[in-house]
């Protein structure tokens, strides 16, 4: 797997169409990066290239959102930020859902790491020169 940089926001579009062909075969996807690097943003235009018909916002509050595609499949959306203990996340039933067979998106993983199935695709966003974000992939989790 290759990097994915965007220069601009106005390339967030194509960035996300070559997240998915790179990425086919994986389920759950790690998104590691600083607060305001882009996650959610990334996050938001990966599900709108995979015809999500609900809108896709942050789960800061909720901590899981749940959207559906046009074909009807389910893709769970999670922010960890708010959680203390990783105890919070065996009582939202997160096994169920990382185990669903469906795309699970986590923001904010390192709050929930030991949980994370070993199929999990680390992707660590980072700011590059010119306020241009790399989006660098890793199926080790070291990220």
């Amino acid at each position: 797997m290759g990097n994915i940089k965007i220069a601009s926001l106005d390339r967030i579009s194509i960035a996300a169409e070559e997240f998915i062909s790179q990425t086919s075969g994986y389920k759950i996807f790690a998104f590691y990066g600083e607060m305001g690097v882009g996650k959610t943003t990334l996050i938001k235009e990966i599900c709108k290239k995979l015809h999500v018909v609900n809108m896709v916002s942050s789960p800061s509050f909720s901590i899981i959102n749940e959207y559906i595609t046009d074909k009807g499949d389910r893709i769970y959306h999670f922010d960890f930020y708010r959680i203390n203990k990783i105890e919070e996340a065996f009582d939202l039933g997160i096994e169920e859902y990382f185990y669903s067979n469906n795309l699970c998106f986590i923001e904010w993983p390192e709050k929930i790491e030991a949980l994370l199935p070993v199929n999990t695709l680390a992707v660590k966003i980072r700011i590059g020169m010119n306020n241009e974000r790399i989006i660098e992939m890793n199926d080790d989790l070291n990220p």
